[in-house]
């Protein structure tokens, strides 16, 4: 798509902040929202504000460098952590907090959270999930490469795999990865003379209801066993039951999904947490108004639910309309005498250090050839500061 002539790429520059809606109006005959869910959901239980309490996204964002996240904190001196989640984002968690010093050293993880991630002494993590294995979100390529860890033995109660009715007819039926995701966990086993020092629990069928409290830190969970029921629509779902267990653990990590997040100026459905649209085109709050010139596609527009193969199906819809849109007239059109270099000159005018694609490549090519020298795939540039520094270095260094 970069290659493609009537490309173009504006970086570090934010929407309602640097340049309004309005004004992104004054230049572009249509615009399309493709901005996802940025928010995560809470659990929504008493002591989910307490220290110790975090999203996944928090902690994936933190080990990753993204400059959102630099000044995070973890106190990684906790034994026993839950994971309240099982799709690919927990997996990821958990990984990371499972694997040695060795196996982090060649990877790009940020510098600054490999040093903390050395002295990390946990022994017990707990993957926690609502419902059974059929259900899991995660690939089978996670779960395989959670199976390879240096130092951790990953362990699953024998009974989760005893398939209610409805899930066996769901895994008869369920695409290849549920079916793969299924069969692997049906083959693991620990053999207790080669037990390693720390274990990844996949706990299914547990509810998180409450997090417990010392000295204003997280010091344990509150779990409810729950059962399967299967829906007058068809679908399996969670029913709590009178059983609860309690762990101890130092941290909590959410990953259960994920919120859209409103737009300065732009509809937003606070409810459903999207915005409003038919079928793609951007509508008012009532949906009996459709906006010209403005579309949604992605998570934003309907959810956030599948996976890159689904929103493909998503976006041609939301630009099949935007062509018949614009060949009907119905979009309100610019000047034909404005030309596409006058969004360039407005930033500039404001001040506005834009970063282009080439220059993105500079950065891309800085990281790399660094990450290089150390044995890595590449050496993130972890603050905003210090990328734009380095791509003024690049471009000098090109003329």
């Amino acid at each position: 798509i970069a290659r493609l002539p009537g490309f173009r790429f504006f970086g570090n520059v934010t929407f309602g902040t640097d340049i309004s809606h309005l004004e992104y109006k004054q230049f572009y005959d249509c615009i399309v929202y493709a901005v996802g869910a940025e928010t995560d959901r809470h659990m929504n239980i008493p002591g989910e504000e307490l220290e110790g309490s975090f999203s996944a996204t928090e902690f994936v964002g933190w080990y990753n460098g993204h400059p959102d996240y630099l000044h995070k904190t973890f106190d990684l001196s906790a034994e026993n952590i839950a994971v309240i989640g099982m799709g690919n984002v927990a997996i990821d968690a958990a990984r990371i907090l499972a694997k040695t010093a060795d196996e982090l050293a060649d990877s790009d993880i940020a510098d600054y959270a490999l040093e903390a991630l050395k002295h990390n002494k946990v022994k017990d993590i707990y993957l926690i999930a609502r419902r059974g294995p059929v259900q899991a979100a995660f690939s089978p390529q996670e779960l395989k490469e959670l199976l390879e860890l240096e130092m951790a033995d990953v362990s699953i109660d024998p009974a989760a795999l005893d398939l209610d009715s409805a899930s066996e007819d769901a895994l008869k039926s369920a695409d290849k990865n549920t079916a793969d995701n299924v069969c692997i966990m049906r083959n693991i086993h620990i053999d207790p003379d080669l037990s390693k020092p720390r274990r990844l629990h996949l706990m299914f069928l547990h509810s998180p209801v409450e997090l417990y409290e010392k000295d204003s830190k997280v010091s344990g969970i509150k779990l409810v066993k729950n059962k399967l029921e299967l829906g007058a629509n068809g679908r399996i779902s969670s029913k709590a039951t009178e059983e609860t267990i309690d762990l101890p653990v130092g941290l909590v990590f959410r990953s259960i999904g994920y919120r859209g997040r409103s737009l300065p100026d732009v509809p937003f459905d606070t409810d459903k947490a999207i915005i409003p649209n038919v079928c793609g085109r951007v509508t008012d709050l009532d949906h009996d108004k459709v906006i010209p010139g403005e579309y949604v596609i992605g998570w934003a527009k309907r959810g956030p639910s599948g996976v890159i193969g689904t929103n493909k199906p998503d976006a041609v819809e939301t630009t099949s309309l935007l062509l018949k849109d614009f060949s009907e007239n119905t979009v309100d059109e610019l000047d034909d005498n404005l030309k596409p270099e006058a969004i360039e000159a407005y930033l500039k005018s404001k001040n506005i250090d834009y970063v282009t694609f080439k220059d993105w490549k500079l950065l891309d090519k800085y990281e790399v050839e660094i990450g290089h020298q150390h044995g890595k795939p590449r050496e993130k540039v972890t603050t905003v500061k210090e990328m734009l520094a380095i791509i003024k270095e690049q471009r000098a260094r090109q003329t």
